[in-house]
């Protein structure tokens, strides 16, 4: 009479996997934990990461994409007080197609002015900035006036006599009206104050500033000593590396190497180091929860050979196979492996939504990254499962029910 051979069907391997799990709940669920941890860990990096990403494309503003400074760095190892930029360096700049404003300033060269809002009282000079500026540059740094005007052309031809306050230096100085066409007087010489600056959008130091027309500080002061002048200048949105590669030339043609450029970087590259930055750092400790996860499956079905083994006996005397010993315990892993991805992808994703809602960010996840989650937490208890399944199903029932 033939036997027919055992059979094991798939049903049957999913039915006694989750049973055998269900029998120690706790230890099961601790075994999940670096499992989820590590899945988790890799979806909220990456989800983290592109919601970063994005948060910098969002603070890099137009302002910050369209700015160039140059800066007079002067002969090397001379000590000429000369300034390089040319008297006419604003209008040479502005030539540069892609530029909309562009011009000098430097802080004026004086030591401990008396700057104060009338003749014979008490001096400001030590908090506030005194700033020679081209009228152009004044419009690169976008002033939000609060009253009056910014000197002109007109001005700055004329070497008039003029000034700009910043909010917090007309604060100091006690002038909050222009109707009585105020003055403020820096070393006794008097300048009409024409307009207040509530805010800018380049250059801030400007509020703690008096700012005067640059032809008549160079005038008055004579050219800057200890603070080399530099350049503001404002370009169209994408032109700022081009005008930077040009800016030097259309200055001065016969020592472009007098000055250092700088525009402001690629908003694409930055977001693509930081975010390098971030994912080398954060999915090596991805990683190593991985491990420690695969780690503690394999530790687990292991124990839980062990401590099965008369049971492993009884099911080899009545029938089973060493593969289908091996297939239930491939799959008590493997299950284990698959719930702790699923909850650790849950885990991720909530704790982006929450970072991103406290900082009032956009959430960006992207569904690549979270769908195989759970694939890659089944292939970790899969591979983690495979030599305590082995070990399993070498046991021979004679010696297993002796225990």
């Amino acid at each position: 009479m033939l036997i027919a051979p055992s059979r094991f069907r798939l049903g049957d391997v999913i039915e006694e996997s989750v049973a055998g799990l269900l029998q120690r709940p706790m230890r099961s669920a601790l075994t999940m934990l670096g499992t989820m941890l590590g899945v988790g860990s890799f979806v909220a990096v990456l989800g983290l990461t592109a919601t970063a990403g994005g948060q910098i494309d969002k603070r890099f503003t137009e302002l910050a994409a369209t700015e160039v400074t140059v800066a007079d760095v002067g002969v090397a190892g001379a000590n000429d007080p000369t300034m390089s930029f040319p008297a006419n360096a604003a209008s040479r700049v502005e030539s540069i197609n892609g530029v909309v404003h562009g011009g000098r300033w430097w802080p004026v060269p004086l030591d401990h002015p008396a700057v104060s809002s009338a003749p014979g009282i008490s001096s400001h000079g030590g908090e506030l900035q005194i700033l020679a500026m081209d009228p152009s540059t004044v419009e690169a740094a976008r002033p939000v006036l609060r009253l009056g005007r910014t000197f002109d052309t007109f001005h700055a031809d004329r070497h008039e006599k003029v000034a700009v306050l910043g909010s917090v230096a007309a604060s100091n100085l006690g002038i909050y009206r222009l109707d009585g066409n105020p003055a403020v007087f820096i070393d006794g010489t008097p300048f009409t104050v024409i307009g207040i600056i509530d805010d800018t959008g380049r250059m801030p130091d400007m509020l703690f500033g008096v700012i005067i027309p640059a032809s008549t500080a160079y005038d008055l002061y004579g050219p800057p000593t200890e603070q080399r002048a530099q350049m503001l200048l404002e370009t169209r949105l994408g032109a700022a590396s081009v005008v930077a590669d040009q800016v030097s030339l259309a200055l001065r043609p016969d020592a472009p190497d007098l000055f250092k450029v700088t525009a402001a970087p690629d908003p694409k590259a930055l977001r693509s180091k930081i975010g390098g930055d971030l994912d080398v750092l954060f999915l090596t400790l991805a990683s190593i929860s991985l491990i420690i996860g695969a780690i503690g499956i394999a530790n687990t079905t292991l124990v839980a050979v062990l401590e099965r083994t008369h049971e492993i006996g009884l099911r080899r005397a009545l029938g089973a196979r060493p593969r289908h010993i091996a297939a239930q315990f491939l799959t008590e892993s493997t299950v284990l492996g698959l719930l702790g991805g699923m909850i650790g992808a849950a885990a991720g994703i909530t704790v982006v939504v929450i970072a991103a809602l406290v900082q009032g960010w956009t959430p960006l996840l992207q569904t690549w990254a979270v769908a195989p989650a759970p694939v890659a937490g089944a292939l970790i208890g899969l591979l983690a499962g495979v030599y305590p399944a082995q070990r399993a199903a070498r046991i021979e029932p004679v010696e297993a029910l002796r225990r």
